[in-house]
């Protein structure tokens, strides 16, 4: 096991394995906490996808917290494996999808469902982000009403861009992280 942890609810305190490798650059506990706090109470019940998932710690995260339903997508195989290993750690595999699948071909499908917060967080330097958010721009069956989508990225990746769907709202810096707040344009 890693550093990893969940930091509050129903798991509290359990340990998550990392994707083995240096394919995924997990979350700090500190900025999950940050983040969870800004969430607040609104994540109970809620539907949760975790894009770029990697270990899976923000959708676990989410569902210890009492989100209804969370989908976890990554490509990588070990990421993947690293998700259920975690769920099962946990506890926490009701409520919860996993599926292997490329991130910009999922959000081109059909949704079957909207999610009230879609974290967004790709390998770093790669523009990735922007990508996916562009994206779901041009899908917004993708989230609710007053979904917030939420960017995970370095700061001196951050570039603002222009939307039809969606409009920035808040910013957090933490060290060499930068959470992206996004919601529908009213």
């Amino acid at each position: 096991m890693s550093g990893l942890r969940v930091i509050s609810g129903t798991a509290r305190g359990r340990r998550l394995r990392s994707v083995p490798g240096d394919s995924t650059r997990p979350i700090t506990d500190r900025t999950k906490e940050s983040l969870f706090n800004i969430i607040g109470g609104d994540i109970k019940g809620s539907t949760f996808l975790d894009l770029f998932a990697g270990t899976g710690s923000v959708g676990i995260e989410a569902l210890s917290r009492g989100a209804k339903f969370v989908l976890f997508i990554d490509n990588n195989h070990k990421a993947i494996w690293t998700i259920k290993e975690n769920l099962a750690h946990t506890v926490l595999e009701q409520g919860a999808e996993v599926r292997r699948i490329d991130a910009y071909q999922l959000i081109k499908d059909n949704a079957h469902i909207s999610y009230d917060y879609i974290y967004i967080a790709p390998p770093q330097y790669k523009d990735l982000w922007k990508t996916a958010l562009l994206s779901l721009d041009r899908h917004p069956e993708w989230f609710s009403q007053d979904a917030w989508i939420i960017v995970q990225i370095d700061p001196v990746e951050y570039d603002t861009i222009n939307l039809n769907q969606l409009i920035e709202f808040d910013q957090r810096r933490y060290g060499s992280t930068l959470l992206v707040f996004y919601k529908r344009v009213e």
